[in-house]
Protein backbone atom coordinates (compact mmCIF):
# COMPACT_ATOMS: atom_id res chain seq x y z
CA UNK A 1 0.00 0.00 0.00
CA UNK A 2 2.89 2.39 0.22
CA UNK A 3 3.98 2.56 -2.88
CA UNK A 4 -0.07 2.95 -4.01
CA UNK A 5 -1.72 6.23 -4.43
CA UNK A 6 -5.51 6.71 -3.38
CA UNK A 7 -7.43 9.23 -5.49
CA UNK A 8 -11.14 10.04 -4.07
CA UNK A 9 -13.08 11.34 -7.48
CA UNK A 10 -16.68 11.96 -8.83
CA UNK A 11 -18.63 14.78 -9.92
CA UNK A 12 -18.18 18.12 -7.77
CA UNK A 13 -20.31 17.56 -5.51
CA UNK A 14 -21.21 14.13 -5.54
CA UNK A 15 -19.49 13.40 -1.53
CA UNK A 16 -15.38 13.58 -2.04
CA UNK A 17 -14.77 15.65 0.73
CA UNK A 18 -16.64 13.44 3.11
CA UNK A 19 -15.09 10.44 1.76
CA UNK A 20 -11.56 12.55 2.24
CA UNK A 21 -12.67 12.76 5.85
CA UNK A 22 -13.42 9.64 6.18
CA UNK A 23 -10.46 8.01 5.18
CA UNK A 24 -8.15 10.58 7.02
CA UNK A 25 -9.96 9.56 10.19
CA UNK A 26 -9.63 5.81 9.66
CA UNK A 27 -5.66 6.68 9.35
CA UNK A 28 -4.74 7.41 5.60
CA UNK A 29 -3.18 10.32 5.57
CA UNK A 30 -4.88 12.84 3.58
CA UNK A 31 -2.17 14.88 0.71
CA UNK A 32 -3.78 18.32 1.26
CA UNK A 33 -2.53 22.10 0.84
CA UNK A 34 -5.27 24.30 2.52
CA UNK A 35 -5.07 26.60 0.08
CA UNK A 36 -8.99 26.63 -0.37
CA UNK A 37 -10.06 27.40 2.96
CA UNK A 38 -14.00 25.88 3.96
CA UNK A 39 -16.67 28.20 3.79
CA UNK A 40 -20.40 27.39 4.01
CA UNK A 41 -20.70 25.11 1.18
CA UNK A 42 -17.97 22.78 3.15
CA UNK A 43 -17.83 23.67 6.25
CA UNK A 44 -15.68 21.05 6.94
CA UNK A 45 -13.16 22.00 4.02
CA UNK A 46 -12.38 20.99 0.46
CA UNK A 47 -9.75 18.66 1.45
CA UNK A 48 -7.82 19.67 -1.86
CA UNK A 49 -4.03 20.08 -3.43
CA UNK A 50 -3.73 22.89 -5.80
CA UNK A 51 -1.47 21.19 -7.64
CA UNK A 52 -3.86 18.28 -9.16
CA UNK A 53 -4.84 20.69 -10.91
CA UNK A 54 -1.81 21.08 -12.75
CA UNK A 55 -1.64 17.56 -13.40
CA UNK A 56 -1.41 17.55 -17.30
CA UNK A 57 1.41 20.13 -17.24
CA UNK A 58 3.44 18.65 -14.05
CA UNK A 59 2.87 15.20 -12.37
CA UNK A 60 6.14 15.30 -10.04
CA UNK A 61 3.59 15.94 -6.87
CA UNK A 62 2.60 12.10 -7.29
CA UNK A 63 5.39 11.17 -5.82
CA UNK A 64 4.15 12.68 -2.98
CA UNK A 65 1.11 11.30 -2.44
CA UNK A 66 2.36 7.42 -2.36
CA UNK A 67 0.46 5.62 0.22
CA UNK A 68 -1.74 8.61 1.02
CA UNK A 69 -4.93 9.47 -0.26
CA UNK A 70 -5.58 12.53 -2.90
CA UNK A 71 -8.89 14.37 -4.04
CA UNK A 72 -9.39 14.96 -7.97
CA UNK A 73 -12.48 16.19 -9.58
CA UNK A 74 -13.03 12.87 -12.67
CA UNK A 75 -11.75 14.58 -15.51
CA UNK A 76 -8.60 14.96 -14.34
CA UNK A 77 -7.83 11.23 -14.06
CA UNK A 78 -7.52 10.75 -17.62
CA UNK A 79 -3.76 12.81 -17.07
CA UNK A 80 -2.44 10.36 -14.16
CA UNK A 81 0.70 8.83 -15.56
CA UNK A 82 0.09 4.83 -16.45
CA UNK A 83 3.26 4.26 -14.86
CA UNK A 84 2.47 4.14 -11.34
CA UNK A 85 -0.32 2.20 -9.31
CA UNK A 86 -3.35 3.59 -7.86
CA UNK A 87 -6.35 2.75 -5.41
CA UNK A 88 -9.40 4.94 -6.68
CA UNK A 89 -12.70 5.71 -4.80
CA UNK A 90 -15.32 6.85 -7.32
CA UNK A 91 -18.27 8.33 -5.73
CA UNK A 92 -21.68 8.45 -6.82
CA UNK A 93 -24.51 10.89 -6.23
CA UNK A 94 -28.02 11.60 -7.13
CA UNK A 95 -27.65 13.74 -10.31
CA UNK A 96 -30.36 16.37 -9.11
CA UNK A 97 -28.83 16.78 -5.61
CA UNK A 98 -25.47 17.30 -7.44
CA UNK A 99 -26.77 20.19 -10.10
CA UNK A 100 -28.73 21.57 -7.06
CA UNK A 101 -25.26 21.72 -5.05
CA UNK A 102 -23.63 23.09 -7.63
CA UNK A 103 -26.05 25.40 -8.58
CA UNK A 104 -25.92 27.04 -5.00
CA UNK A 105 -22.19 27.08 -5.34
CA UNK A 106 -21.97 28.94 -8.39
CA UNK A 107 -24.64 31.49 -7.06
CA UNK A 108 -22.92 32.26 -3.84
CA UNK A 109 -19.88 32.66 -5.27
CA UNK A 110 -21.27 34.91 -8.67
CA UNK A 111 -20.05 32.62 -10.87
CA UNK A 112 -21.98 29.90 -13.79
CA UNK A 113 -22.17 29.15 -17.12
CA UNK A 114 -24.78 29.36 -19.96
CA UNK A 115 -25.65 25.67 -19.76
CA UNK A 116 -28.93 24.91 -17.63
CA UNK A 117 -29.34 21.83 -15.39
CA UNK A 118 -30.98 19.49 -17.44
CA UNK A 119 -28.32 19.81 -20.64
CA UNK A 120 -25.22 19.78 -18.02
CA UNK A 121 -27.13 16.62 -16.17
CA UNK A 122 -26.77 15.26 -19.55
CA UNK A 123 -23.00 16.14 -20.46
CA UNK A 124 -21.69 15.02 -16.72
CA UNK A 125 -23.90 11.12 -17.25
CA UNK A 126 -22.12 10.78 -20.61
CA UNK A 127 -19.07 11.86 -18.86
CA UNK A 128 -19.37 9.20 -15.64
CA UNK A 129 -20.06 6.32 -18.59
CA UNK A 130 -17.20 7.24 -20.56
CA UNK A 131 -14.74 7.90 -17.70
CA UNK A 132 -15.78 4.44 -16.15
CA UNK A 133 -14.88 2.29 -18.69
CA UNK A 134 -11.93 4.21 -19.20
CA UNK A 135 -11.07 2.79 -16.09
CA UNK A 136 -12.15 -0.25 -16.58
CA UNK A 137 -9.84 -0.74 -19.53
CA UNK A 138 -6.60 0.30 -16.95
CA UNK A 139 -5.29 -2.68 -15.29
CA UNK A 140 -2.83 -0.07 -13.12
CA UNK A 141 -6.43 1.02 -11.66
CA UNK A 142 -8.31 -0.68 -8.91
CA UNK A 143 -11.72 1.07 -8.28
CA UNK A 144 -14.57 1.13 -5.79
CA UNK A 145 -17.83 2.94 -6.96
CA UNK A 146 -19.55 4.92 -3.99
CA UNK A 147 -22.78 6.07 -3.73
CA UNK A 148 -23.05 9.17 -1.36
CA UNK A 149 -27.11 8.47 -0.66
CA UNK A 150 -25.81 5.11 0.35
CA UNK A 151 -22.84 6.28 2.78
CA UNK A 152 -25.46 8.78 5.04
CA UNK A 153 -28.17 5.92 5.03
CA UNK A 154 -25.79 3.23 6.36
CA UNK A 155 -22.44 4.61 7.40
CA UNK A 156 -21.23 1.39 9.26
CA UNK A 157 -21.87 -1.12 6.41
CA UNK A 158 -19.84 1.18 3.74
CA UNK A 159 -17.11 1.91 6.27
CA UNK A 160 -16.75 -1.37 6.00
CA UNK A 161 -17.25 -1.62 2.39
CA UNK A 162 -14.22 0.65 2.04
CA UNK A 163 -12.13 -0.96 4.65
CA UNK A 164 -12.17 -4.22 2.25
CA UNK A 165 -11.49 -2.01 -0.33
CA UNK A 166 -8.00 -0.68 1.37
CA UNK A 167 -6.78 -4.07 2.31
CA UNK A 168 -8.47 -3.50 6.23
CA UNK A 169 -5.83 -0.49 7.00
CA UNK A 170 -8.53 1.70 8.48
CA UNK A 171 -10.42 2.13 11.67
CA UNK A 172 -14.02 1.68 10.69
CA UNK A 173 -15.80 3.15 14.02
CA UNK A 174 -13.58 6.60 13.46
CA UNK A 175 -14.27 6.60 9.68
CA UNK A 176 -18.52 6.63 10.63
CA UNK A 177 -17.99 8.75 13.44
CA UNK A 178 -16.63 11.47 10.31
CA UNK A 179 -19.73 11.04 8.41
CA UNK A 180 -21.73 14.32 9.53
CA UNK A 181 -25.31 13.96 8.04
CA UNK A 182 -26.26 17.04 9.25
CA UNK A 183 -24.32 18.40 5.97
CA UNK A 184 -26.40 16.32 3.39
CA UNK A 185 -28.23 19.52 2.34
CA UNK A 186 -29.43 18.57 -0.77
CA UNK A 187 -32.35 15.70 -1.13
CA UNK A 188 -34.07 14.79 -4.28
CA UNK A 189 -37.24 13.31 -3.62
CA UNK A 190 -36.64 11.03 -6.58
CA UNK A 191 -34.25 8.54 -5.03
CA UNK A 192 -30.98 8.18 -5.90
CA UNK A 193 -32.07 6.25 -9.38
CA UNK A 194 -32.75 9.47 -10.87
CA UNK A 195 -30.80 10.85 -13.39
CA UNK A 196 -30.18 12.92 -16.49
CA UNK A 197 -31.62 11.66 -19.48
CA UNK A 198 -28.93 10.91 -22.64
CA UNK A 199 -26.96 13.34 -24.43
CA UNK A 200 -27.69 12.78 -28.23
CA UNK A 201 -25.16 12.58 -30.48
CA UNK A 202 -23.32 16.25 -30.44
CA UNK A 203 -20.15 17.66 -30.97
CA UNK A 204 -17.59 15.86 -28.42
CA UNK A 205 -15.29 18.95 -28.28
CA UNK A 206 -17.77 21.50 -27.64
CA UNK A 207 -19.28 19.36 -24.68
CA UNK A 208 -15.92 18.72 -23.13
CA UNK A 209 -15.69 22.51 -23.30
CA UNK A 210 -18.86 23.01 -21.52
CA UNK A 211 -17.73 20.57 -18.86
CA UNK A 212 -14.63 22.29 -18.14
CA UNK A 213 -16.09 25.74 -18.00
CA UNK A 214 -18.55 23.99 -15.37
CA UNK A 215 -15.20 22.76 -13.37
CA UNK A 216 -13.47 25.54 -13.58
CA UNK A 217 -16.12 28.36 -12.63
CA UNK A 218 -16.77 25.46 -9.68
CA UNK A 219 -13.00 25.44 -8.95
CA UNK A 220 -11.63 22.35 -9.53
CA UNK A 221 -9.74 22.41 -13.07
CA UNK A 222 -7.52 25.60 -14.43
Amino acid sequence: MQDVITIVSGLPRSGTSMMMSMLEAGGLTALVDQIRKADEDNPKGYYEFEQVKKIKEDDSWLDAAKGKAVKMVSMLLYNLPSDRNYKVIFMRRTMTEILSSQRTMLERTGQGTDVVDEEMGALFTRHLGEIEQWLAAHKNFEVLYVHYNNVIADPVHYAHHINRFMNHSLNEEKMVQAVDRALYRKRSEQGQNDSAAPATASDDAADQEKIEEQLKALGYME
